[in-house]
């Protein structure tokens, strides 16, 4: 068995996804959270898409990202358009995908240093 130094000590992972709820590093969300390397933000009165409208899209710019992940549940489920536009036009990357998806590419991009923020909806 061949060893490796484990790189991930002090960033946020997604440990786990499923049955409504997300395993960061440690901690136990539920509802939506809003997620870089190194800040958790939970948005628990984000259930569902609909409830999108109401969420501070600033918080999310303040984590200063290159792209930005929205994980929407089981499935992928378009936000409307003027959500994801939010971000273009700050010059910000987006892409939508289901959550198990978004948990794996942003694991994946923190661990390639990538200036990362998820919002998960678990």
């Amino acid at each position: 068995m061949r060893f490796t130094q484990d790189s991930s000590a002090g960033i946020n992972i997604i440990r786990a996804y499923g049955s409504g709820e997300l395993r960061v590093n440690e901690n136990i969300y539920r509802g939506a959270v809003i997620l870089s390397a190194s800040m958790a933000i939970a948005e628990p009165n984000i259930q569902n898409l609909d409830d999108l409208v109401s969420i501070d899209v600033s918080r999310v710019l303040a984590l200063e990202p290159e792209v930005v992940l929205l994980g929407t549940g089981a499935r992928q489920i378009f936000p409307v358009a003027s959500f994801g536009a939010q971000f273009l036009r700050a010059g910000i990357g987006f892409e939508v995908m289901d959550t198990g998806a978004a948990c794996r590419t942003f694991n994946v991009m923190v661990s390639e240093r990538r200036r990362v923020a998820a919002l998960l909806l678990a």
